[in-house]
């Protein structure tokens, strides 16, 4: 398959398929939405990018089923290459695992020790990570460094989180970064939040250090597939 069936994906839309394709420090990022808008879906947009430009992806599913993460891969790249299921593509099938944990189970210490045994026993050395359904309200800054300073340590050149943000809660930070991560946000390169608007649903660029369009920025999803639209 050719890597420009995926040249709506987020990491193209945002000229950070650099970052993902280099060597050079590793960048963080943050999708944000309320429950139910599609932030797994554009983690796995991100990560099928990363894997089809030859990087090993570790999706880490908080909450959770190996089964239900495979289904996104499965329903996303179906949409981008006219029916194909990933097992039929063994060469980004090769690129990807998928890590479950509950989410009262995970911690910084658990993922690496996991981590540490796939590498040690050569079975697979990740170098770009999602984390999906990190719990931000009940975790702390300090809590959110180690995480990251490990995954820079592990030479990751990407990892990307989700967080759920509440329509009540109008707490945000100075760059426009919404509770529960506006206390939280100096630690991401790049925010992007999926916004609805009547029927159009929006991915605002409200932060983002390396990428070719301005914070302000807003690209269009399309509602029923969680898709980039063309431009």
């Amino acid at each position: 398959m050719e890597n420009d069936s995926i040249v709506n994906n987020p990491l193209r839309a945002l000229g950070l398929e650099g970052k993902a394709g280099g060597a050079g420090q590793s960048m963080m990022g943050l999708v944000m939405a309320r429950a139910g808008l599609g932030k797994t879906a554009i983690l796995v947009q991100l990560a099928l990018d990363c894997m089809l430009l030859g990087n090993k992806v570790l999706h880490v599913a908080i909450g959770e089923g190996v089964d239900k993460t495979r289904a996104w891969y499965d329903d996303i790249l179906s949409l981008l290459t006219d029916g194909e299921k990933i097992e039929s593509i063994p060469e980004v099938m090769k690129n990807r695992m998928i890590m479950t944990f509950k989410e009262s189970s995970f911690s910084k210490a658990k993922l690496e020790e996991r981590l540490d045994d796939l590498v040690k026993q050569n079975i697979y050395k990740p170098e770009c990570l999602i984390v999906d359904g990190y719990d931000f309200e009940n975790n702390d800054q300090k809590s959110l460094e180690e995480l990251r300073d490990f995954m820079v340590q592990c030479g990751l050149k990407m990892i990307w989180f989700s967080a759920v943000s509440h329509r009540g809660d109008k707490r945000v930070s100075a760059d426009g970064v919404p509770a529960p991560c506006h206390e939280v946000d100096s630690l991401f390169d790049t925010v992007l939040l999926i916004n609805p608007e009547g029927d159009n649903i929006n991915l605002n660029i409200v932060k983002c250090k390396n990428c070719s369009v301005d914070p302000g920025t807003i690209l269009m999803l399309d509602p029923s597939t969680s898709l980039i639209k063309q431009c």
